[in-house]
Formats: structure tokens, C-alpha cells, sequence
């Protein structure tokens, strides 16, 4: 275990190095931090830390760096969420709440976290897996062809026409509406299957094909869209951290592509948490150079999906923190008030 003092001085580190892209020396370290040591003590701390792994020395500079080791005690030891300004919190409510439906809910999400935050904003769709049926449309477009519109808890719409076997008239329609609704309204996605499965043969003999066709493309869309989804935006901000990759930007650029691992780097939508990936704590290669912070958010105490920013090590965690976890809690009001 490190002492206490060591703890401020890897602190010390970290704060400096995010702040001044620079390497800390042990002289600029006890100039601007009220250590109460004197630099020899100082460089001493600082060749326990480095002997620890915990910081490293970058070519012949004379200063240190924090590892991704270094980084990641920060996070679970030193730092605090940084709390946003009220002008921040307005900022945001601001520019959440005008948004009309899901997906303007969406693509205003990830352009206020990659503003707010400088890094690269991912945005998780909410999982119809873990959603409720809000409510189910039907309409007449012709004798013999409806539109299904499916409604989530999470704002979430989905339209499909549907062809039906033979004419289905108006008071068929509005009694199978009602029936329907009356089962599946507040129930998960897996649930409804079972729920509606005898409700055929509670109609008239001649509807009874037109309702299994209708119950048909009703699970048919439940199944289609439980795909994850997502959003990405402010790739161009890793432009300006071009020296925080020590290679070249493009593994980062080419993992940032792929969906499937952007999803993997998110986790689980069910856990609601917030959780810091560094550096090579991230499986795919191509982001062993990054750090990726993300939270759940949903319209009640359960994630439905997940937020997040990737950005270099070299990161303003305590903020970027703070940032990610404001924006999850407006994003969930939203949802649970829309």
C-alpha cells in the first residue's frame, strides 16, 4: 500500500500531466502543489511510485508520466466526480428538453457529451429487450391493410404495414386494438408473446386469420429490434490529441467503426454504474491507448442503455466523469417524462 503522502504526490502527477501535456518534475511538482516536502523527498516518492509502475519516464525527459496503473489507482482512489456548474446543468437541460422524439433525444446527446466533454461521445439507443409496451396502434389503410404502430417506455416507435388474409372491419379492429392493449400495455417485450398467444380464439371465426397475421407481425418486430443500436459523434476531436497516441490515430479511428465493440466497450446496459475502462483494460488493440467512460441511463432505476466518451489516458477524468453522469441523469428524466 502506498502512504498517504506518495497517494497526493502520484495526484499531484496525474493533474499536472492531464493539465500541461508535459512531463512532471519533482522541482515544478513542489512549486505548484503544497506538498509540505522538500523536492529531494519528492523525487524519492517519485522513484517508489515509478519502481511501483505507477508512473514512467517517457524517452530522456526528465520528468514522469502517469501508466495506465497510475491512472487507474486515481480514478478509485483520488478522484472525485467533478460537480457541474449551475450555468453547465442549465446548459444541458436546455439543450435536451426541446428534443421531439427518440431520436432527436439521441443525436442531441451525443453532441452535447462531445461538447461538454472534448472526446468522442458514443450513445447507446435504448434496448427493447429491457423496454415495456407503452401502447399498440392500429389503423385502416384499406379493407384489408393496417398499420401496426408499436410504442415504447422509452419513446421508441416502430411502424409495419400489414397485409391482412381478408377484409377486417372497423369494430374488428377497434375490439382487437383494445384487447391487445389491455395485455400487453406496461409489459416487457419478452412477456407479450405468451400474453396474446390464445387471443385468436377469442374472435369471430372469419377475423380469427386476420388477428394471427396481426399478432405475427407484432412478435416479428419485438424480435427484429432488440439489435443494438448506437450513435457516435465528435471523432474529430481526437485530432487534437494526436501526440496522446503513440502510434498514429487510425486503430483508434478503425475501432471506433466498429459497432460491435463499441458496444462491448459500453458493457451492459443493465447495470446503471459508472465504470472507467484504461487503457489496456480495453481488449480491442486498436483502443489500447484510450480510456473510456460510461454510465447507464433509463427512465427508472434501471439502465435501458448506455452513455459514454472515449478519449486518450491523458484525460480530465474527474470532469469527464462528472460530465457523463450529468448528462444520464437529464437524458433519463426525459425518457421517463416523454
Amino acid at each position: 500500500m502506498l502512504s498517504e503522502r506518495r497517494l497526493e504526490v502520484l495526484r499531484a502527477i496525474v493533474q499536472d500531466y492531464v493539465g500541461t501535456e508535459e512531463p512532471v518534475g519533482s522541482k515544478a511538482l513542489t512549486e505548484r502543489h503544497n506538498l509540505g516536502v522538500s523536492p529531494a523527498t519528492v523525487r524519492n516518492d517519485m522513484a517508489v511510485l515509478e519502481d511501483e509502475g505507477f508512473i514512467a519516464q517517457p524517452h530522456t525527459s526528465a520528468g514522469r508520466i502517469p501508466t495506465d496503473k497510475g491512472y487507474r489507482l486515481f480514478v478509485d482512489k483520488l478522484a472525485g466526480v467533478k460537480p457541474l456548474s449551475s450555468p453547465e446543468r442549465r446548459a444541458i437541460q436546455n439543450f435536451l428538453v426541446g428534443a421531439v422524439d427518440l431520436d432527436d433525444v439521441v443525436g442531441r446527446t451525443v453532441r452535447l457529451l462531445a461538447q461538454l466533454t472534448r472526446q468522442v461521445a458514443v450513445v447507446q439507443y435504448p434496448s427493447l429487450t429491457r423496454s415495456t409496451v407503452r401502447h399498440v396502434e392500429l389503423l385502416s389503410l384499406a379493407p384489408a391493410r393496417l398499420m401496426l404502430v408499436l410504442i415504447t417506455d422509452t419513446g421508441r416507435v416502430e411502424q409495419r404495414m400489414i397485409d391482412c388474409p381478408a377484409p377486417f372491419g372497423d369494430a374488428a379492429l377497434a375490439d382487437l386494438r383494445a384487447r391487445l392493449n389491455s395485455r400487453v400495455v406496461g409489459r416487457r417485450f419478452a412477456d407479450v408473446p405468451q400474453l396474446v398467444q390464445d387471443l385468436p380464439e377469442s374472435f369471430e371465426t372469419e377475423d380469427r386469420a386476420t388477428v394471427s397475421t396481426v399478432l405475427s407481425v407484432l412478435l416479428e418486430t419485438l424480435v427484429e429490434e432488440t439489435e443494438e443500436r448506437l450513435i457516435i459523434g465528435g471523432t474529430s476531436n481526437l485530432t487534437r490529441f494526436g501526440h496522446d497516441f503513440p502510434v498514429m490515430i487510425r486503430p483508434v479511428l478503425e475501432a471506433l467503426e466498429e459497432q460491435v465493440v463499441l458496444l462491448k466497450l459500453l458493457g451492459e446496459a443493465t447495470d446503471s454504474g459508472m465504470t472507467v475502462r484504461i487503457g489496456h483494460e480495453n481488449a480491442h488493440e486498436g483502443l489500447n491507448s484510450t480510456s473510456v467512460v460510461a454510465v447507464g441511463y433509463g427512465s427508472g432505476d434501471e439502465a435501458v442503455a448506455k452513455l459514454g466518451v472515449v478519449g486518450p489516458t491523458r484525460m480530465d477524468y474527474p470532469g469527464t466523469m462528472g460530465a457523463v453522469r450529468a448528462v444520464a441523469r437529464y437524458v433519463g428524466q426525459i425518457l421517463a417524462e416523454s
